[in-house]
């Protein structure tokens, strides 16, 4: 860490709790890049596809222990 950067620290370390939450919402915000522009409707769309098949009376998908059960009977059955 260089001078600036130990100065900038100390200065936001006396800011209030709030206030550094804010700050460090916004430094890690900074990191993620241009938001992607296809992101909204992507997640629209998942959305739509997922309530389509809720409503389509399609077995919802099995939890994880359900999951590693299936595939520990399938490897016993494949010995």
């Amino acid at each position: 860490m260089n001078a600036r950067t130990k100065t900038l620290l100390a200065e936001a370390m006396t800011l209030s709790e709030r206030e550094r939450a804010e700050m460090a919402s916004e430094l890690l915000a900074s990191l993620d890049g241009e938001p992607d522009a296809d992101a909204d409707a992507a997640w629209l769309a998942e959305v739509e596809r997922r309530e389509v098949e809720a409503l389509s009376g399609v077995p919802a998908a099995s939890d994880a222990f359900e999951f590693l059960e299936g595939l520990k009977a399938r490897l016993r059955a494949s010995r």
